[in-house]
């Protein structure tokens, strides 16, 4: 009888390791969440130089996915909505990064030096904008439209993800009407609180990811 239950044992235990590592091997890859640390990354900016998440360690950091030839991206970038939003947080100490994940072969891909100038024409406040033709930054943070916002606080948290405002539509007009999100996220994060609305859906153009990516 013992030996029956000593092989019984080790057979649970034999079936119980394989469930252990079948769950190893078929768990899904980390994705950015709300209230988790945010996926670190390392990207190139626009003059080529590679710029990290780290290398911003204790400041609040905005992530802002863009299209120049997206009519939602173009709804607040040529009302000025977007500079002032990046202008209002960068005046605060906040890093804002721009990130553009249009595949290499899309008809909207803009090579680093074309989107600088299509930036610099805008008169945009951000800190950097990088390139993620491959996708694997938007990809790790889940971005699917442009724009996609994310808030991530001084202690490399994300705090907010979703649109930028409240008004899903590429009418400028809707603009002053809006609640910006961003804008509200920010405000409670530097003042040390939660963030109240801490996710909601974001509107615009689908993000051009290469096939595969």
């Amino acid at each position: 009888m013992k030996n029956v239950l000593a092989a019984t044992s080790l057979s649970l235990a034999a079936f119980t390791a394989g469930i252990g590592i079948s769950c190893s091997v078929h768990a899904a890859p980390a994705v950015a969440t709300v209230g988790q640390p945010a996926p670190a990354f390392s990207a190139k900016d626009l003059s080529g130089r590679t710029v990290s998440l780290a290398d911003f360690k204790g400041k609040t950091v905005v992530l802002e996915w863009v299209n120049p030839g997206c009519p939602y991206v173009r709804k607040h970038y040529h009302s000025g909505n977007m500079q002032g939003t990046q202008r209002e947080a960068t005046g605060k100490g906040v890093v804002w990064l721009a990130v553009n994940s249009t595949s290499s072969d899309h008809g909207d891909y803009l090579a680093p030096a074309e989107l600088a100038s299509w930036m610099a024409g805008q008169k945009a406040a951000a800190n950097a904008t990088l390139m993620d033709a491959d996708g694997k930054l938007g990809r790790a943070y889940g971005a699917r439209t442009t724009p996609h916002m994310y808030v991530i606080d001084a202690k490399g948290t994300l705090v907010y993800a979703g649109a930028i405002d409240s008004k899903p539509t590429s009418n400028p007009a809707d603009i002053a009407t809006a609640t910006n999100h961003v804008k509200a996220a920010l405000a409670e994060t530097l003042a040390g609180k939660p963030v109240s609305v801490a996710q909601t859906r974001a509107y615009g153009c689908s993000v051009k990811y290469p096939s595969g990516a």
